[in-house]
């Protein structure tokens, strides 16, 4: 993904992010790029400095509450991914196995909807929503 700062005929500056160069060239191209403020269609690329980061302006992000925020949740994520069965879409049906006995008890996650989430809850079953999205649902 590649993030271009773009101004209309009119003026008006505005970012868009693409795929790569070659798609904004085709979408600008037939027209499909427009300006936010005014829908012009007539968009070009505006002169943009690199996004760089140093090591120590890394650090500095980390010690934010932000960053350490972030840092937690990259924890927990390799935690879960590494210790638990992704189970995807069965997640439900997996965790009320599990709570019937009907299976062995072992950590899993996988996708619930907000009904039926609430239903596990409702009938004894503890589960929580990942602050993440699971790396095999990134795609």
């Amino acid at each position: 993904m590649i993030r271009y700062t773009l101004k209309c005929a009119q003026g008006h500056g505005f970012e868009s992010w693409f795929q790569n160069a070659a798609a904004f060239d085709t979408l600008a191209a037939g027209g499909h790029v427009s300006c936010p403020e005014c829908g012009s269609t007539e968009v070009e690329k505006s002169l943009m400095a690199p996004r760089v980061t140093t090591s120590e302006a890394a650090r500095a992000a980390a010690a934010t509450p932000e960053g350490e925020r972030d840092r937690k949740i990259a924890e927990l994520k390799a935690k879960v991914e590494s210790e638990f069965d992704y189970v995807g879409s069965s997640f439900v049906a997996e965790a009320r196995k599990m709570h019937e006995g009907e299976t062995p008890h072992r950590g899993i996650y996988g996708e619930a909807n907000p009904k039926e989430a609430f239903s596990l809850l409702e009938d004894g079953i503890p589960v929580a929503p990942l602050p993440f999205l699971p790396t095999r649902k990134a795609n």
